[in-house]
């Protein structure tokens, strides 16, 4: 378990010190952004867009108007809406696209991204910057690289921005159930009963 018990230090290590650097102006303008919106459309593909969808049912819970895109129930979107998109590369072509079609209709693009210079941040009306996996692969080999002592993070690929995403969305649920005046119980009565 040698390698189970490091990949949760480091993966803890990363989330601390990653929502330690949240820029408090771009979380207030996200929330606002979020409770100001007639529907809140989410975005995000992989890994980002399951973020997205956990992320979406407490909106819903919340009592807000919110759809996920690509579901085959969800509206177009229109001025005074918002698209949220989630993307930690921010180049994300089917995101990227969404955030387009979004921002030509009139509609607020609020991202959450690594990249806040990429093809998506440019789009973007509010970014919250989730800092995601700093370290990249130096060689393919991992036995070599163990060898040598050139360890990888053991958070593989996108895993850093999308837990450190999804801790960040959590929290504001958390933050939105106070500014909404809402309690777990008024969440419950939301909550599928056809399960």
């Amino acid at each position: 378990m040698k390698y189970l018990d490091l990949a949760i230090e480091e993966i803890l290590r990363g989330i601390e010190s990653s929502l330690k650097l949240l820029d408090e102006k771009q979380v207030e303008e996200f929330l606002k952004v979020i409770v100001d919106s007639k529907k809140i459309l989410i975005v995000g593909q992989g890994r980002s867009g399951l973020v997205g969808k956990a992320f979406a049912m407490r909106l819903m819970h919340l009592g807000l108007l919110v759809y996920v895109v690509g579901e085959t129930i969800t509206p177009s979107i229109e001025s005074g809406d918002v698209l949220c998109a989630i993307s930690g590369s921010g180049r994300t072509s089917f995101v990227v696209n969404a955030a387009t079609t979004a921002q030509k209709t009139g509609a607020k693009v609020a991202t959450i991204t690594s990249h806040p210079d990429s093809p998506l941040g440019k789009l973007s009306d509010h970014i919250v910057f989730v800092k995601g996996r700093t370290k990249l692969a130096r060689s393919k080999d991992y036995t070599s690289n163990q060898i040598l002592g050139i360890h990888e993070p053991l958070a593989p690929l996108g895993t850093m921005f999308e837990i450190c995403s999804m801790v960040f969305l959590d929290s504001v649920v958390a933050e939105l159930m106070y500014r909404l005046s809402k309690s777990e119980e008024d969440m419950r009565r939301r909550h599928a009963i056809i399960e």
